[in-house]
């Protein structure tokens, strides 16, 4: 099923850009307030006061509540998966990519985003822009996402390549970072391809499970490695509660083919997989799709061809989806 070929029902949101505009307006408010003299600068910090006002009825109009117990259980998880189409070796440009959608994704209320894999570098890019560019990290700019992540007070998993400091070996590398931004966890992809586009990158060694609240234990995948029986059953014995993939997994002769619907029936876990969009150098991903899978059967199955936001509201008691509808937001 793609998009809205599903049975939930499907909704844009407009509601980003109206907070959009109001926060500019508050930015003109904000700057006039210094310059105004006498009873026009009062008005003007009256009329910053309102706005502040006004953004909070904004953001509490863009998100619905979740105190009203006929359409949303007590205890909620809003999710928000990054369906990007970043572009091949543009780390500029992908880097601002990640910064606006996770904005905007904490501007619909999501307090988990997922990002989708190598999302700052795009699939084919070590033959572009060469290797040696990948260091430890965090680096610089990887601060100062951490810190952009505790400002906004999320949670995100990130994609994005490091060196390790002992080996110096590369790795495909997805790190938790909590909402104080700190880096709790990661997980370096064990199932990579040894040729082409990938080749530039080592394996990892050990399924990783990380206590990301509000979970005990999460498992970290990254795209092929939903494919492994021994990592499923790692997962399953390391008491993982929720499984998390980034993946840049395109359709076709090699594309996914049960694996993850394999990997829920082996854990008995959900897994949440954000795919990305767009073309590469490589592959097409314009047609991939971000998937929620539990019990070996698609809950959601999403595709856009332009970079969106896909929301999903999780139901932590149940460990299912907690409504019939998500939301997309475009880039």
């Amino acid at each position: 099923m793609h998009g809205n070929a599903n049975p939930f029902r499907f909704r844009r949101e407009p509601a980003p850009s109206i907070v959009r505009q109001a926060a500019q307006r508050y930015a003109t408010s904000h700057r006039n307030v210094a310059d105004a003299p006498g009873d026009e600068k009062l008005m003007a910090l009256k009329r910053r006061q309102f706005l502040q006002a006004s953004m909070v009825g904004l953001a509490a109009a863009v998100l619905p509540s979740t105190g009203q117990a006929e359409t949303t259980p007590v205890r909620t998880l809003r999710i928000a998966l990054l369906h990007l189409a970043p572009l091949p070796g543009d780390l500029t440009h992908n880097r601002r990519l990640v910064e606006t959608a996770v904005t905007a994704a904490a501007g619909l209320g999501a307090t988990w985003i997922i990002t989708p894999e190598l999302c700052i570098t795009g699939y084919t890019f070590a033959d572009r822009i060469g290797t040696e560019w990948i260091v430890p990290q965090p680096d610089l700019w990887m601060t100062q996402f951490c810190r952009l992540v505790a400002r906004l007070r999320v949670t995100v998993f990130l994609s994005h390549p490091e060196r390790d400091r002992h080996s110096r070996k590369l790795h495909n590398t997805v790190f938790a970072i909590a909402p104080d931004g700190r880096i709790v966890g990661k997980h370096r992809k064990i199932n990579t391809l040894r040729v082409g586009s990938e080749a530039w990158s080592s394996p990892g060694e050990q399924a990783t499970v990380v206590p990301v609240p509000p979970f005990k234990n999460v498992g970290m995948l990254i795209c092929a490695d939903a494919s492994s029986k021994e990592m499923a059953r790692s997962f399953k014995t390391q008491g993982a509660e929720l499984l998390v993939s980034s993946a840049a997994w395109a359709p076709g002769h090699h594309g996914p083919n049960g694996e993850w619907e394999r990997c829920t029936n082996e854990t008995g876990l959900p897994l949440l997989v954000c795919n990305r969009t767009g073309p590469d150098r490589t592959l097409d991903f314009s047609k991939a799709e971000t998937v929620v899978v539990k019990d070996g059967q698609r809950l959601l199955s999403l595709s856009s061809e332009r970079s969106a936001i896909f929301t999903i509201e999780w139901d932590l008691q149940t460990q299912n989806l907690a409504r019939r509808e998500y939301q997309t937001v475009y880039l």
